[in-house]
């Protein structure tokens, strides 16, 4: 069993940054790749981010691309997002994926077999 535990949330003005991370635990975690999510209030959760675990591929949202980078030291299990430029319409739970084999594309959330409780990130005008 994997667990995510994410941390790093917060409250922000708009401009400012964060850093978010995630870390996995677990007897055996070997993902093909993990990925961001966020969900805003009302709203549905959408794909941030996401980076394969071995080649660090990254893959991003439009809305986030040059803004967002996703890394991941595999030396300890944990994920990061660096989010700079944050604007208001980036205010949501953010919440960290993994899967174990792929079975379609990372950007989508069925890919993903493990999540966690999620991190709010609220961005001020």
């Amino acid at each position: 069993q994997v667990q995510l535990v994410e941390s790093g949330g917060g409250l922000v003005q708009a401009g400012g940054s964060l850093r978010l991370s995630c870390a996995a635990s677990g007897r055996t975690f070997s993902p093909y790749a993990m990925g961001w999510f966020r969900q805003g209030l009302g709203k549905e959760r959408e794909f941030v981010a996401a980076i394969t675990w071995t080649g660090g591929i990254t893959y991003y949202a439009d809305s986030v691309k040059g803004r967002f980078t996703i890394s991941r030291d595999s030396a300890t299990n944990t994920m990061y997002l660096q989010m700079n430029s944050l604007k208001p319409e980036d205010t949501a739970v953010y919440f960290c994926a993994a899967d174990s084999p792929r079975r379609g594309s990372v950007r989508r959330d069925d890919e993903y077999d493990y999540w966690g409780q999620g991190t709010q990130v609220t961005v001020s005008s």
